[in-house]
This record gives structure tokens, sequence and C-alpha cells, in this order.
């Protein structure tokens, strides 16, 4: 079962940088609008705060990433670290953004964390 928690690590990993992707090189083109429902015109003028935002999701990924090839005994408590980090930002951004965010961003590293914790004890 620990296999299967860190394949989903791996997976929140790369789904952060997906999100680092969208929000820092692809916020104004078509496909990035399309993603997060902006117009052209907020999407310029949110630019900024959106690649300010991509940089932050790609340390997420960046410290899951790390954690993967961590040496054993440092591994989980870097996952847990950056697992709450994720936990948290999903959590904010429902509650003050938008509802999906809660379900897209949060509830996979809940499931994870879950996993660590069920079977690291």
């Amino acid at each position: 079962m620990k296999f299967w928690i860190q394949i989903l690590i791996l997976l929140i990993s790369l789904q952060h940088f997906g999100f680092m992707i969208l929000e820092m090189f692809l916020w104004t083109k078509p496909v990035g609008r399309k993603v997060f429902r902006t117009d052209e015109a907020f999407a310029r003028a949110s630019k900024a705060l959106a690649a300010n935002q991509g940089l932050y999701n790609g340390f997420l990924a960046a410290g899951l990433m790390w954690s993967l090839f961590a040496a054993l005994t440092d591994r989980d408590q870097i996952q847990i670290f950056f697992l709450i980090c994720i936990v948290v930002a999903g959590l904010y951004g429902g509650a003050t953004v938008n509802k999906r965010i809660l379900v897209v961003q949060a509830v996979p590293a809940i499931l994870a964390l879950s996993g660590l914790f069920l079977f690291r004890f």
C-alpha cells in the first residue's frame, strides 16, 4: 500500500507542476483562461499575481518531488509538511476563491496524508 501512496504523491506533485505552468505561462492564453474561467481583460490585469501563485505551486511540487527521492528516514516528514501546505492552500482557496479548489487540490493531499498516517503506525 505504501507504494500506492507514493504514486499518489507523485501525481499530486505533477498536478502542482501543471498548476505552475498554467499560472506562470498560460494564464493569458486561451487554455489558461478556459481552465480558470477568466476573460482576457482579467487575465491581463492579474498576470503578475497568477505568476506569483504559480511559483508557489512550483515550490510545492518540487518539495513533494524531493520527498520521493529523500532518504527513507526523512521521507515521511518531508511529505507530511508539503501535503499539509497543500491542504491549507486548498482549504483557503476553496473558501475564498472557488469550491473546486477544495476538491482538486485539498482532497488528493488529504487522501495522501491519511494513507501516510494509516500505514506509518
